[in-house]
């Protein structure tokens, strides 16, 4: 497993950048793209000689993103396995096992994959921003500057899973602890390998600069499908950000930039907004074109997330298959599933989860091969809810409650949430984030950004935020060639 790893990193480090670009290309962020014909053996000077080809490789970028290891499926998958909401039926060690029952090393295999995506997706838009540099005037500056924003946009969010996921949460010691090595130019051989960790907190503000920058150049408005950052998408992203560092009053301040003060609560352009049911923003198959929708990862027949990677094939039928089934159970380990806040009659428990062969099951993405359900990056439900704790904390209650009723009574209209204090609100919140955002990759990062222990069903038991096992650790291969470690 070791020389397997360390093989595949040298030998990606030495090939042409051109080429890794070029390969991502060739998986599309939109539909009319998936069908162009590919140009091949393009030498590396001619990469960006034309618009055509610069804009093959903004696409690159985020198709780098979507790979099935990494935003395709992998990343939501482990960060909501490993806490208390599923349970694992099939044993399967190619499917997160390891992940679930927190035995997971520097070795596995699945967490070493996810580490490598991310770093490639890095390192190519750091080719890209380079690259820029060299060929002026291909593009208007109007353009370069919108594929720009494009391309940090997307270094922000890798940092920010691989930071959450590989890292002590910046709440803990108010970002203190080792991060990441922080990648800021191109590499194309080993010569740069050696890097030591910057801070978590070093880390947090290129993600936040990168951002900051973004917002910035970023077009207004984005394409009907969301499949490409615009300024709303920095912004949304943002809120996460700021949450996650326990920063309240910039998440209100960010937040307020594409929430209207009052309900109904939409984007001052009315252009983002929640839909009128849960089932319309999970419609089937899911696309990107609601008002909901902030970023998604489209897929299509030609263009799935690839073997064992998809959201259908883990929690729906998956043709016959459940990976990881509900836990109905209470307790300690109980899932969110029997909890009383999610009613019986909540739409997001009638239309979103299931029966099947005596099991409860998440129906959020299609249970039928190729699964081709587009995968929600950030959805306007959860700025809602990032701006409502953060005005339970730090600002607003009276706000903070009718944030968190229109995600609430959206589903459950005849039983909206009352709040009995603050920290009694804050509860609902955070419960509220477990029923709506089940699924998509919350869980774990909740928990830990706030400093609490992980219920681990897989485990059995509570993983302490000093246990080994807290967060993941950094990939054997990733120590083997970079000794500044």
């Amino acid at each position: 497993m070791k020389s397997i790893y360390r093989k595949h990193t040298r030998k990606l480090l030495k090939v042409s950048f051109a080429t890794l670009v070029f390969t991502a290309s060739l998986s599309s962020c939109s539909k009319d793209f998936l069908n162009l014909r590919p140009e091949l053996n393009i030498p590396e000077d001619n990469m960006f000689d034309t618009p055509e080809r610069i804009l093959t490789h903004v696409h690159g970028l985020y198709a780098s993103a979507k790979d099935g290891r990494l935003m395709a499926g992998r990343y939501f998958i482990y960060n909501d396995i490993r806490a208390e909401e599923f349970v694992n039926r099939t044993t399967n060690g190619v499917t997160g096992l390891n992940v679930y029952n927190h035995t997971n090393d520097a070795a596995t295999t699945q967490v070493n994959n996810f580490w490598i995506q991310g770093y490639m997706t890095i390192n190519r838009v750091n080719k890209f921003l380079e690259d820029f540099d060299l060929y002026p005037g291909v593009v208007s500056p109007e353009l370069e500057a919108n594929y720009r924003a494009e391309a940090k946009f997307v270094r922000a969010w890798m940092y920010y899973a691989l930071v959450h996921m590989f890292a002590t949460p910046y709440t803990q010691d108010n970002g203190a602890s080792p991060g990441l090595p922080l990648r800021l130019q191109a590499e194309t051989n080993t010569e740069n390998n050696s890097l030591p960790r910057s801070t978590v907190a070093e880390v947090y503000q290129q993600i936040l600069t990168d951002l900051n920058e973004a917002e910035a150049d970023l077009p207004e408005s984005g394409s009907a499908d969301k499949t490409r950052a615009y300024r709303n998408t920095a912004i949304a992203l943002k809120t996460r950000v700021y949450l996650a560092m326990g920063d309240y009053p910039n998440v209100i301040a960010e937040a307020n930039k594409i929430v209207s003060p009052a309900a109904p609560f939409t984007s001052p352009d009315g252009s983002l907004g929640l839909e009128t049911s849960v089932e319309i923003a999970f419609a089937t198959p899911y696309a990107g074109n609601n008002r909901e929708n902030i970023l998604s990862m489209p897929m299509e027949e030609n263009n799935a997330p690839g073997t064992q990677n998809q959201m259908g094939y883990y929690y729906n039928t998956g043709n016959g298959n459940i990976e990881y089934y509900l836990n109905t159970t209470t307790g300690n380990l109980g899932g969110i599933y029997a909890h009383p806040q999610w009613g019986e009659n909540d739409a997001r428990k009638t239309q979103l989860t299931a029966e099947a062969s005596g099991l409860q099951i998440l129906t959020k993405w299609a249970g039928e091969a190729p699964f081709i359900d587009w995968i929600p990056v950030i959805r306007y439900a959860e700025v809602l809810l990032n701006l409502a704790e953060a005005e339970a904390e730090a600002g607003d209650q009276a706000r903070a409650l009718a944030l968190v009723n229109a995600v609430h009574t959206r589903s459950d209209a005849e039983n909206p949430l009352t709040s009995s204090g603050n920290e009694d609100l804050i509860e609902k919140i955070l419960t509220e984030r477990r029923i709506e955002l089940l699924g998509e990759g919350f869980r774990a990062p909740d928990l830990m950004r706030r400093g609490q222990a992980i219920p681990s069903y897989g485990a059995g038991g509570m993983i302490s935020p000093n246990s080994s096992s807290y967060v993941f650790p950094i990939p054997v291969g990733e120590v083997q060639t970079n000794p500044d470690l």
